[in-house]
């Protein structure tokens, strides 16, 4: 029992309770060098380990006599040991090896952080269009619940954040969550789909029983696309299915969602199903370009402030960099501070980030966002007829892109 024991602990050194039980049954051995030894590589481990400390102050008391206890008690020759009685002591101690412990039901329920966001739209430059559709959304109604009453708003609602990659989008979501001081609960593909048959469908379940129970909370639905894909274009019944049970939380069925603002995320809002986007649901679209003048100035100043720099001229930069996201701002920045380091380590001096380092980056790194306006041309050229993309159409329009 004894070898087993200290096998055991071999193979899990840290396992401070494992190595206790070794010392417990060293002692009821009579070995109580070996548990004093025990206990003081326990307690190397866990210092204010109570337990460890009674247990070495009973090793050093108790004389090296003894018998052993009858559950640890080694078999006698012609003996038979009681399996069941040691299976019971170390039930909870010692995990079984090679096989599991427990097995498996099913697969195991995801778990979503819930957070403050920690941001607010005043921490979002520029935009103005953008925060001005968010306050007429949601904000608006947050803060005046009489006129909400008056008017019938219903405290909730969905809106779809759409457009090119790396501009801001999560960031947004967060910032709305800021500003109605709610919790935010941001959720990735990843975080829903699963390989078990209707798995996904009860994650989905999960996740809105649990913004129901924590509203006022921003749902964050990320690479709505995918989790919401049209079912006109999946073979797959699965998927389909997904997509019917995302349909019935947002309606909300069992359950009233008044509280629940769900802000779902995509770079290919012609990929998402129609049927989400019917009124009552995700009802609302909010266009993100890439930032303009004022936003573009408030990026590089944010990825700048804890830097060493010198001599930035953040308009500047800001003018030269039209159609950059706010992602490629971030990189331009990193490339820069890349630049001074290496020369800081040719010289052996350190330097500061300077404007020229800033603005060879900004030529090294080209705008992200290209191939998707490419990618998007068609759509808002030859499959708009409902006039859904003619504010993209506008924007392609001013900037040459059409």
């Amino acid at each position: 029992m004894i070898e087993s024991l200290r096998r055991a602990v071999e193979a899990q050194p840290d396992d401070v309770p494992l190595r206790l039980h070794l010392a417990t049954v060293l002692i009821a051995a009579g070995r109580t060098d070996e548990a004093v030894a025990a206990c003081a590589v326990a307690l190397q481990n866990d210092p204010g380990n109570t337990d460890a400390r009674a247990l070495m102050v009973q090793a050093m008391t108790v004389p090296p006599t003894g018998q052993p206890a009858a559950a640890t008690q080694a078999a006698r020759p012609g003996e038979e040991v009681d399996w069941a009685a040691l299976d019971a002591e170390l039930d909870g101690i010692a995990a079984p090896m090679f096989v599991d412990a427990r097995p498996s039901t099913g697969p195991p329920a995801p778990s979503w952080g819930i957070e403050h966001a920690g941001v607010s739209l005043a921490d979002v430059g520029g935009m103005k269009q953008v925060k001005d559709r968010l306050e007429a959304a949601f904000l608006a109604p947050l803060r005046n619940p009489g006129l909400r009453e008056l008017y019938g708003k219903r405290l909730g609602g969905g809106l779809l954040l759409w457009g090119p990659p790396g501009c801001g989008k999560t960031f947004l979501a967060r910032a709305v969550a800021g500003e109605m001081k709610a919790r935010f609960i941001s959720v990735g593909l990843t975080d829903v789909l699963d390989m078990y048959v209707g798995s996904s469908e009860r994650n989905l379940h999960e996740l809105f029983e649990l913004a129901r129970r924590e509203a006022p909370v921003v749902l964050f639905l990320d690479e709505i696309d995918t989790l919401g894909q049209k079912r006109s274009l999946s073979r797959n019944s699965g998927m389909r299915g997904q997509v019917n049970q995302l349909l019935t939380e947002l309606d909300g069925v069992d359950s009233a969602n008044d509280g629940v603002f769900v802000l779902a995320a995509t770079n290919q809002p012609w990929d998402v199903d129609p049927a989400l986007r019917r009124p009552g649901r995700l009802d609302r679209m909010l266009l993100v370009l890439p930032p303009d003048r004022e936003a573009r100035e408030a990026v590089f100043r944010y990825h700048l402030r804890h830097r060493p720099v010198a001599g930035i001229d953040l308009g500047r930069l800001a003018k030269s960099t039209d159609g950059y996201s706010g992602a490629d701002i971030a990189h331009i920045c990193e490339t820069a501070s890349e630049r001074a380091l290496l020369d800081s380590v040719r010289t052996g001096e350190a330097r500061l980030i300077t404007m020229a380092d800033v603005q060879r980056a900004a030529a090294e790194v080209r705008p992200s966002t290209g191939p998707w306006f490419d990618s998007a041309r068609n759509t808002v050229l030859f499959g708009d007829d409902e006039g859904t993309y003619a504010e993209l159409r506008a924007y392609m329009k001013r900037t040459k892109r059409l």
